[in-house]
């Protein structure tokens, strides 16, 4: 597997994109890295470590990156030679089995769609994040590519969600749910019940109805449906309130010293609950819905987080999600 990976796209790039490389072709994630980017840095940067040269090839990008908060379809046109749109291009030109990148998150989603479109059938592609729950995993989408949907692209979401469940988890049948302000089917917009009876319908979807947001992290289903503004939304408070709960728990733990021995006691559980809700554990999330591979990680990722989104973009390339999704969409999944 050749992973394409845009060197200058983390907010604290390249180093983070330089020791992911290093350490994913050390545990052997892949067979050879395309690294992205500015050759002086990154070739200063590649001389601090030892490792197989011949596994990490750079690909000199001329152009300035493209920064978080640029506009992305302006900026994607206006710099054919930044990293983030030379890293698409590679597998485009099939150089690469999968493009990786930390970078803007719309600005990926934008090269990718310029670059290969979308898998013919699919109206719009999403973005797919895996979520840890109390008992299993779940895939929730789309978590921030379209703000506003119909009710087709939400159904469309769910048969995309259930095959990509399957490649990463198994299950004949994942179970696939509508996020909603309430469990009966007469909740919520017109948008949201208009789709909840199209999956009722759809023989590609094993619909088990909505969920509430209270009942996001229980396990009850296996794939969470949304639009993007509410999946982006409902990600980010989730994120932000279990990064409020740690800053808490170390606060209460310092108090005195009964604290302290709670906290010396109940260390393994904190540190099992932490990496399990780290984000660099899951490496990145799959532009779904693309007539190719592009992984997007974390703008905070860091060494560690990078080599898992390298090591997932191998993942998905030697699953056949593509022929999958294709082959669903060529037969009428709708």
């Amino acid at each position: 597997m050749r992973i394409a990976l845009d060197a200058f796209g983390s907010d604290h790039a390249p180093y983070p994109e330089v020791e992911g490389a290093v350490l994913a072709i050390k545990e052997d994630v892949c067979d050879k890295i395309l690294l992205v980017g500015k050759k002086e840095i990154l070739e200063k940067e590649l001389s601090k470590y030892y490792f197989d040269a011949k596994r990490i090839e750079i690909v000199d990008a001329e152009e300035e990156r493209i920064a978080m908060d640029d506009g992305a379809a302006q900026t994607v046109r206006s710099r054919p030679n930044s990293s983030l749109v030379k890293t698409v291009r590679l597998y485009k030109d099939g150089e690469a089995d999968a493009a990786v990148s930390a970078g803007n998150t719309g600005a990926m989603m934008a090269a990718s769609l310029f670059t290969y479109g979308r898998i013919p059938g699919v109206l719009r592609p999403a973005i797919a994040v895996t979520f840890p729950t109390l008992s299993n995993y779940e895939i929730i989408l789309d978590v921030g590519a379209n703000v506003d949907c119909e009710s087709e692209n939400l159904v469309q979401f769910a048969i995309l969600g259930k095959i990509y469940f399957q490649l990463l988890y198994g299950g004949d049948n994942p179970r696939v749910s509508l996020l909603n302000i309430g469990e009966e089917s007469k909740k919520g917009n017109e948008l949201v019940k208009e789709a909840y009876s199209k999956m009722q319908t759809n023989s590609h979807i094993n619909f088990i109805g909505n969920i509430e947001g209270k009942d996001v992290m229980k396990g009850i289903t296996d794939v969470i449906v949304c639009d993007g503004f509410v999946g982006n939304v409902m990600l980010k408070t989730i994120e932000g309130a279990l990064i409020s709960i740690f800053a808490i728990l170390k606060e209460q733990f310092k108090k005195d010293w009964i604290a302290k021995l709670g906290a010396l006691l109940s260390y393994p559980v904190y540190i099992h609950l932490k990496k399990k809700l780290d984000h660099a554990e899951y490496g990145g999330a799959l532009l779904l819905g693309l007539n190719g591979i592009s992984v997007i990680s974390h703008g905070r990722a860091n060494a560690i987080a990078v080599k898992n989104a390298v090591r997932f973009g191998a993942r998905i390339a030697q699953s056949g999600y593509l022929e999958i999704a294709r082959a669903v969409f060529e037969g009428g999944a709708e």
